[in-house]
């Protein structure tokens, strides 16, 4: 039975800019299967981005949107939610405009434990500026700017969120499309900072020069590399060399930023 997307889009901003073999758009089905999933309600969702290929994500669909400026999407985020906090606030952008431009808001959402969704589209690299490399390009890879192989030690994204404070932390990628909609669905329903990584695919800029001859064969490296939490439990390093977890990494409760607000600064006893 097929699923009708229509109703979520814009489909005058239709056909997209992603390049062929882009898993953006799996992704965003996911998104919209996840929404319509939990019920919200399309005018009770504000989605914003900041700059680069994830972060033209919300000109598609019909919903509160932001495209802000590169790195700031969870800084305009805290300021909506703030503003109303009734709303349901997803912040999303690339790897390099969460954690290399937007790293600093990226660490502080996540310190505050304020009530926001944030994904981090993981593609290892700039695609839209020119292949560039990120915080999360793996060493040894090829970049624009690394051209003899990257030299520098990546961001583990998911460690950067659970050691700056987000109360739930999740990886999944986009060849696994129902998990990562139960991500999704899981991040929406937690109070507090919820962050997903998302690994995912740029056949342009970073596969075709580091030895993926064809999209397909990037995903089929996502499904090859991913072990689930549960199973990595029993295996060992040596097993886990070269892989990645995917699943619920990190989950607490704890007191949730806009919930404290005015007791703690003096605006409520």
């Amino acid at each position: 039975m097929s699923y009708d997307y229509a109703k979520y889009l814009r489909k005058g901003k239709l056909p997209h800019i992603w390049c062929a073999g882009c898993t953006y758009g799996i992704i965003l089905k996911s998104l919209i299967r996840a929404i319509d999933g939990i019920g919200w309600a399309k005018d009770d969702i504000a989605l914003v981005s900041g700059i680069g290929c994830a972060s033209r994500l919300p000109g598609y669909v019909d919903f509160n949107t932001l495209h802000t400026t590169h790195g700031r999407s969870i800084g305009f985020a805290t300021g909506v939610k703030l503003a109303n906090p009734k709303l349901n606030v997803i912040a999303l952008g690339g790897d390099g405009d969460m954690t290399a431009i937007g790293g600093n808001h990226f660490i502080h959402a996540c310190r505050r434990n304020i009530d926001l969704t944030i994904f981090v589209f993981n593609n290892n690299i700039y695609g839209m500026t020119g292949a560039q490399y990120s915080p999360t390009t793996p060493k040894g890879a090829w970049a624009t700017t690394s051209p003899y192989g990257m030299a520098e030690n990546t961001f583990e994204i998911t460690s950067l969120a659970i050691g700056s404070g987000a109360s739930f932390v999740a990886r999944t990628t986009a060849y696994h499309v129902a998990h990562c909609e139960k991500m999704m669905k899981e991040a929406f329903q937690h109070k507090g900072t919820s962050v997903v990584e998302i690994i995912n695919a740029c056949p342009t800029g970073f596969g075709r020069k580091n030895k993926f001859k064809t999209p397909a064969s990037m995903l089929t490296w996502m499904k090859d590399s991913a072990v689930n939490i549960e199973r990595a439990k029993n295996m060992s390093p040596e097993e886990l060399v070269g892989k990645y977890t995917i699943g619920v990494l990190h989950k607490v409760d704890k007191p949730e930023y806009i919930e404290t607000y005015d007791t703690t600064v003096g605006l409520k006893k």
